[in-house]
């Protein structure tokens, strides 16, 4: 694939990803609505972005990801949310792409993370306003 037609493929991505329905994270004991594949997501409070992310291991590929922030094991809710992913529960939400490609994953990622500018960027310090 030319360089051309991999950023255009990046785009068309980001589009589809913008697009997808914005999920809130569940209540205690409800279950988490999210593909068992890998991808790409973004965490919103409200219309405000605060993390993009990506799969890069895990069987149950984006679903366990974001479980994983639910639970407080991430540097993301370490960093921002200072380890309590519950707060997650409270008026949060998500949106994801299923991206089984890793190239194209890890470039959406980065794309989203450029255009979006989230909260949390992962610069090794707290940006904790909660």
């Amino acid at each position: 694939m030319t360089q051309e037609k991999e950023r255009q493929e990046i785009k068309n991505l980001f589009t589809d990803l913008c697009k997808q329905p914005m999920l809130p994270f569940p209540q205690h004991r409800k279950k988490l609505e999210a593909p068992l594949k890998p991808g790409v997501y973004i965490i919103r409070e409200g219309d405000i972005v605060l993390h993009v992310g990506r799969t890069l291991r895990g069987k149950k590929g984006l679903h366990q990801r974001l479980t994983d922030h639910l639970h407080g094991n991430s540097s993301f809710t370490q960093d921002y949310l200072r380890g309590k992913g519950a707060t997650l529960r409270k008026g949060h939400t998500h949106q994801s792409l299923v991206v089984e490609h890793p190239r194209l994953r890890a470039l959406l990622e980065a794309y989203a993370t450029g255009t979006l500018c989230p909260k949390h960027i992962g610069l090794g310090i707290s940006n904790v306003t909660h």
